[in-house]
């Protein structure tokens, strides 16, 4: 069952990234390629510099959040990165520059926060403004917001949930003649830009993703043989296949191969401390790594 739902969602994100960027094969250097062509040499260095500086783990990750970009450059326009808004919020090209995140995305990378500043932006194109935000960890339908003053019976309000995600809420009249709203989760739907950002990063997965011209190469450098051995070994136990683990791990890039076809998150729950684990191999934290290896441990 688990494998379907893996399944199904990389088929419907690789579906997704064929209709807004045309791409049959996902790569890295073409995706920078064609970002160039759209954002500028200049923009699609810095967006590169990001990515080659993140944690391996976190490499297909920043370039999803440049497959957002990509497309909604593309909806928006080259004056979206311009713009300035104000005191507290600079243009775009002023926080990429910069290369630090500001509030209320601090908790982002700069390439998630504007991922996350231009879906939020194309979704307003085309909805409108949203009048309230909802929390959808909750899927309380009634009276999730504020009305606003000329709401009517029917009216559909515009809600935000998420980075480029929109749903409406239906004012309703209640029995008591008091006015309220619920929530169509029908009618949940995201920009074009978030959509691309979450196809890029299921579809092409956790990778190797390879830039280009990175000498050394990062998926070449070598891992700690006992601690990969270990996390090896403890996969085969925990039902992953010879196929899916591959050989003994070397380097970094074998390690980060066999994650993304070890599927760990569809999985059972002790997994989660053998993702932490060898993120860390491949990521080079040793003690992080450390502390994985006797958590697991405990768990033979």
């Amino acid at each position: 069952m688990r494998e379907a739902r893996a399944e199904d969602a990389r088929t419907e994100a690789r579906r997704l990234i064929h209709d807004l960027l045309g791409e049959e094969r996902l790569d890295a250097v073409a995706l920078l390629g064609e970002a160039g062509a759209v954002l500028g040499a200049g923009r699609v260095a810095h967006c590169a510099g990001l990515a080659r500086g993140a944690p391996l783990t976190r490499r297909s990750t920043e370039l999803a959040a440049l497959a957002g970009l990509l497309v909604g450059t593309r909806d928006l326009g080259d004056e979206w990165w311009r713009r300035a808004r104000g005191e507290k919020l600079p243009s775009p090209d002023e926080v990429l520059g910069t290369a630090t995140a500001i509030d209320p995305w601090s908790d982002l990378t700069v390439l998630e926060m504007l991922a996350a500043w231009i879906a939020d932006d194309a979704a307003d194109e085309v909805w409108g403004r949203p009048t309230a935000a909802a929390d959808l960890n909750s899927w309380q339908a009634e009276d999730r917001v504020e009305l606003p003053p000329d709401a009517v019976p029917g009216r559909r309000i515009v809600i935000s949930f998420d980075a480029g995600g929109r749903l409406d809420a239906v004012v309703v009249e209640r029995q008591d003649g008091e006015l309220g709203s619920n929530l169509d989760f029908h009618s949940l739907r995201y920009s074009r830009p978030a959509e691309a950002q979450w196809s890029w990063g299921v579809a092409a997965g956790l990778g190797p993703h390879p830039l280009g011209g990175e000498d050394p190469d990062p998926y070449a450098r070598p891992v700690e043989p006992a601690a990969a051995e270990t996390l090896r070994a403890w996969a085969l136990r925990h039902g992953a296949t010879a196929d899916e683990v591959g050989g003994p791990w070397r380097v970094r890039g074998e390690v980060v191969t066999a994650i993304e076809q070890a599927d760990w998150m569809w999985r059972s729950g002790e997994w989660f401390a053998w993702w932490r684990g060898v993120a860390a191999l491949v990521d080079g934290e040793p003690a992080q790594l450390a502390a994985r290896l006797e958590e697991i441990a405990a768990d033979p």
